[in-house]
């Protein structure tokens, strides 16, 4: 059961972090991150179909065909966690190393969104200073580690739950005559 989430996980998160460097780097260059997020959701649903995989891999080969819906969400569980925490080593690497002004244009771009709405006065300054918060929030490197991993692990969780609940399929019970 190990290697099938170390394995399913590595190549998860290889594969959401892949996704996610790539999409940063054209975003970050072009300062647009228009449709970047649905690309980013689209590339974590489908890595982690590695969930799907382990948990039928493990049920069919190593477990005589049935698994219970909780050891599938847990072997779909460690799964998610192996992966968000690769995306989350490889976010870190690039923002810290590559990207590391990515907040400063990141809320640029949102606050020129915000204005071509046609805010008051008020709200503008609202804004402004709630931006000023998330790029207070984001130096410190705890807060980054929580806010990317709280931005993978709902959809993962949610692609174990639904894994787990198609996988599923009890042992049968061997009656004593």
């Amino acid at each position: 059961m190990n290697r099938i989430i170390v394995i399913c996980g590595l190549i998860s998160g290889v594969v959401v972090s892949t996704f996610m460097v790539s999409s940063m780097a054209v975003c970050y260059q072009k300062e647009s991150f228009e449709g970047n997020m649905l690309l980013g959701y689209a590339a974590m649903l489908l890595s982690f179909s590695m969930v799907f995989v382990g948990i039928k891999n493990y049920r069919d080969k190593y477990n005589s065909g049935s698994v219970s819906f909780g050891k599938a969400f847990k072997i779909g569980l460690y799964i998610t966690l192996v992966a968000s925490t690769v995306y989350v080593i490889v976010w870190l690497v690039d923002y810290y190393l590559f990207i590391p002004d990515f907040m400063d244009k990141y809320t640029a771009h949102l606050l020129k969104q915000f204005q071509a709405e046609g805010p008051t006065a008020a709200e503008l300054e609202a804004k402004v200073t709630e931006l000023a918060g998330y790029k207070e929030m984001y130096q410190n490197p705890v807060m980054v580690i929580l806010w990317t991993y709280a931005e993978i692990l709902p959809v993962g969780l949610i692609v174990t739950l639904i894994s787990a609940l198609i996988l599923k399929k009890p042992g049968k019970e061997v009656r004593a005559v």
